[in-house]
């Protein structure tokens, strides 16, 4: 089964004191690019965030927010240190005396002096942590869903794109039967008019038509690209399917039906191999958000 890089999922656990909500959104990318935005609250709680987004997401630029919201507002509210906040403020007035200086902001000053408010959410004790975890696995589990279905989609797609090449494989056969009988007249008319058909030399004739004929031949082209189609279908539907190994299978067709494009030395196979060329950028373009 295959899964997109895309996903998206919404956890939310609370209890009597506090609600956690953590999302994801993931796009595609070669790597995991993890962008986290926490309160300051669960800032210590990064590091086992990162972890377990690395086992659990494993590829894609995945963002992921946490909002907390607490039944008592108070609870976490900022405090005032009163004695020090006077002690600033008498000091500020002595010294603005002293220079002359009539200012009326000296409160606002000292509000922002040093340790004058301090707030109370800088760690979170470890029952809020755990409800925290809770919300991100719901959120996990949720954005692996998705993931799934959107996987299952880009199945269906692939699979359908694959086939089509089959049928212009299918397409091609079918025009190969007279494909070498004229590329053989067409060398012989050639011969005729330019030396004359009674100074070919029949044998020498035979043996180069042989070996140039022999050139052109797609059937060991055809074997090979069928074979790496129908293994492309089966790796598709496996229980380990990933990106990357389709990624090089898709690799190894191109490499078939650009040869096959290359040998065919025929008009319409070629416009048949175009197709396919079409067909092909499709998937890698689809394999891209593939994880």
């Amino acid at each position: 089964m295959i899964k997109s890089m895309t996903g998206y999922g919404l956890g939310t656990r609370d209890n009597e004191r506090v609600k956690y909500s953590v999302e994801i959104k993931s796009l595609n990318s070669k790597f995991l690019e993890l962008s986290i935005r926490l309160p300051k609250a669960v800032s210590d709680r990064e590091l086992t965030l990162r972890a377990e987004c690395g086992k659990l997401i494993e590829r894609g630029k995945v963002n992921l927010m946490v909002n907390v919201e607490y039944a008592d507002q108070t609870a976490k509210a900022s405090n005032i240190n009163a004695s020090l906040l006077k002690k600033y403020y008498t000091q500020l007035q002595q010294i603005a005396f002293e220079l002359g200086d009539k200012q009326v902001s000296l409160f606002e000053m000292a509000l922002g002096m040093p340790e004058v408010v301090t707030n109370s959410d800088d760690t979170v004790d470890e029952e809020e942590g755990k409800v925290l975890l809770a919300a991100f696995y719901d959120a996990i589990k949720q954005f692996n869903v998705f993931r799934e279905k959107e996987g299952e989609v880009l199945r269906m797609d692939l699979e359908k794109r694959v086939q089509f090449i089959l049928v212009h494989m299918t397409e091609v056969e079918s025009m190969e039967t007279s494909r070498i009988p004229l590329i053989r007249e067409r060398i012989s008319q050639y011969m005729e008019e330019s030396v004359g058909k009674e100074n070919i030399d029949k044998n020498r004739f035979e043996q180069e038509l042989i070996y140039y004929i022999d050139k052109l031949d797609i059937t060991e082209e055809k074997v090979r690209l069928r074979s790496h189609c129908n293994y492309f279908l089966e790796a598709l539907n496996a229980p380990d399917s990933n990106g990357k190994k389709l990624g090089f299978i898709s690799q190894e067709m191109g490499r078939e039906i650009n040869t096959l494009g290359s040998k065919a030395n025929n008009a319409e196979i070629q416009q048949i191999v175009v197709r396919m060329k079409e067909e092909l950028e499709k998937i890698k373009e689809q394999l891209l958000n593939v994880l």
